[in-house]
């Protein structure tokens, strides 16, 4: 049996960070890692937040003597197609390549439309880690009620490069009335690319990949699918499973412990990350980060903007959070940092408080900003006690 390495929360052993950036190549990483982070702060709830995520920021640098260089950039999504008829400006490009060029990373809020496809095709973040590990402090309030969940610990690995979402379409006015198309493909090179990424994964793990697919539905891409995973599984002598997706939907909700590794094209790992939302008790606690081949980060949560829920103070921080706390041990290699962060939000939720998407009879409700500010309070408590940076959250 191989080592099982989780991906959250973790204290390295000896002092090494164990990031899964690691699983890029090596020799393709950066050497030098700055303390320079990117602001995107979004649409809908995408300031709020980002807002908190801040305040959460300043208080782990009071506590630990960190100093990171903050630069904000620009609209985003459904704001910059307003004023510029693009989710995507290039201003706002060019804000994203200024900060990988320096070394640093991008904490982005939720954007809209088109934006985060448009971003990813841009600088070729092909990957995305979505880390699916529930918190045993919310075990009551996750919709697949069950103590099994206490052991799940999934890692889902999706394509951000091909497939539906980066195809081509168009709208055509016929007399038999309106014909939409869309069209779409993958390549070797793009299934290549990110089976070895997943690969890896496993090899760490458990040695064991799920591949998901749709034989009848998408053949020629499936069978594509099923060829390079074969190969690229046996070079790192890793098993490969394959699971339509449709299955792996319901397996997702009936028997989600089933799973470690999961490989996905684009729009199955769209819909499979957010199913998880259900496992871990509300999509506002969910996150991940996507990559380059060179490991430059985007890290973002897993829901979209709620544009029902901007200015009232109830969306849930978790979510852009924990990308942060990401963003910390995998672009800055600051695993105590990170568990640092995770620790206060765990002993938040202990303690009983808890915004409204989570909460259970008996809790404190709260909105956004206060619950960024008990987190606060936490990682300045969780500092003064000796031994802190070795404290993982609670299993």
């Amino acid at each position: 049996m191989k080592k099982h390495r989780k991906p959250l929360p973790t204290t390295p052993k000896n002092n090494e960070p164990e990031t899964l950036t690691d699983l890029f190549h090596p020799q393709t990483l950066p050497a030098k890692r700055e303390l320079l982070i990117g602001v995107i702060e979004g649409c809908g709830i995408g300031p709020e937040v980002i807002g908190a995520a801040l305040r959460v920021l300043k208080a782990v640098e009071q506590a630990t003597g960190l100093k990171f260089e903050l630069h904000h950039g620009g609209p985003i999504g459904d704001e910059a197609e307003k004023l510029f008829g693009t989710g995507l400006p290039e201003s706002t490009a060019q804000f994203f390549a200024d900060i990988f060029n320096r070394g640093g990373a991008i904490l982005n809020g939720p954007g809209g439309g088109r934006f985060v496809y448009d971003l990813r095709r841009r600088f070729d973040l092909f990957c995305k880690f979505a880390p699916v590990r529930p918190w045993p402090e919310l075990a009551r309030e996750t919709q697949i009620g069950t103590d099994n969940l206490r052991k799940l610990d999934m890692l889902i690995v999706r394509d951000n490069d091909g497939g539906v979402y980066q195809g081509q379409w168009k709208t055509n006015k016929t007399t038999a009335g309106t014909v939409a198309e869309h069209t779409f493909s993958y390549t070797e090179q793009q299934v290549q690319r990110i089976a070895q990424v997943a690969a890896r994964a496993a090899a760490t793990r458990s040695g064991k990949m799920h591949v998901i697919i749709k034989d009848g539905g998408v053949p020629s891409i499936s069978d594509l699918w099923r060829a390079v995973s074969v190969a690229v599984a046996k070079q790192h002598g890793v098993e490969v499973l394959f699971m339509n997706v449709d299955l792996a939907a319901y397996e997702f909700i009936r028997n989600p412990l089933r799973f470690d590794v999961v490989l996905t094209p684009n729009l199955f790992g769209d819909i499979l990350v957010d199913i998880t939302g259900a496992l871990l008790g509300s999509r506002g606690v969910t996150f991940s980060g996507n990559y380059d081949g060179q490991g430059r980060g985007v890290y973002q949560t897993n829901h979209g903007c709620a544009h029902d829920l901007t200015g009232t103070d109830a969306a849930n921080p978790a979510g852009q959070i924990l990308s942060l706390a990401m963003m910390l041990r995998e672009s800055f290699a600051l695993p105590h940092a990170a568990a640092l962060i995770e620790n206060a939000l765990a002993a938040t939720w202990r303690e009983g408080c808890r915004t409204v998407d989570v909460a259970e009879p008996g809790c404190s409700v709260l909105g956004t900003r206060a619950m960024s500010e008990k987190i606060v309070q936490q990682i300045l408590r969780l500092a003064e006690k000796p031994g802190h940076e070795t404290r993982v959250a609670a299993d």
